[in-house]
């Protein structure tokens, strides 16, 4: 039987105390992520607490096939870019992304202060996301990670024999 600090260990994360890992793109892109679920025992959820810098985008804007995500404000404010229309978003607004082509997203910190927001998403794989602004299709699973452009895909019989 597990001990209750091997069960904190695996059930619990406190976002005051996960280390944060900043993704920045000059000029655009500028944000920090801690990662609430790596390591628990979570099959099918991740949780990641996020922060946008002021004037900042979180992520390039994209569709997910597979994945379901939901997004909670819980400081800040900002702009939720999602199925070619910009809506406004702020702290306690819960935001929820469904699968499929209807819903491309993107949050951006339109403001002079930091956005912060819970990010929740089902770790549905294998995933196939797309990026409406470059072309470019990502597919994801275990040990997988491949991205092209739309356009440079290979016909189905190509190379075999």
């Amino acid at each position: 039987m597990p001990t209750p600090a091997e069960l904190r260990e695996r059930l619990i994360r406190n976002f005051n105390d996960v280390p944060r890992e900043r993704f920045q793109r000059a000029p655009l892109y500028d944000s920090e992520a801690a990662s609430l679920t790596k390591g628990t025992a979570a099959r099918q959820l991740g949780a990641s607490v996020d922060t946008v810098a002021p004037g900042q985008m979180s992520c390039p804007y994209h569709l997910h096939h597979a994945e379901e995500e939901m997004f909670i404000i819980l400081q800040g404010e900002g702009t939720l870019r999602v199925a070619g229309e910009r809506v406004p978003v702020r702290a306690g607004d819960v935001i929820t992304i469904p699968p499929g082509p209807e819903y491309p997203h993107q949050l951006i910190n339109t403001s002079d202060a930091p956005l912060h927001y819970l990010s929740i998403s089902t770790q549905a794989r294998p995933e196939v996301c797309e990026y409406p602004d470059s072309g470019k299709v990502g597919v994801f699973s275990d040990g997988l990670r491949l991205l092209q452009r739309r356009e440079a895909g290979l016909d189905y019989w190509d190379g075999e024999p």
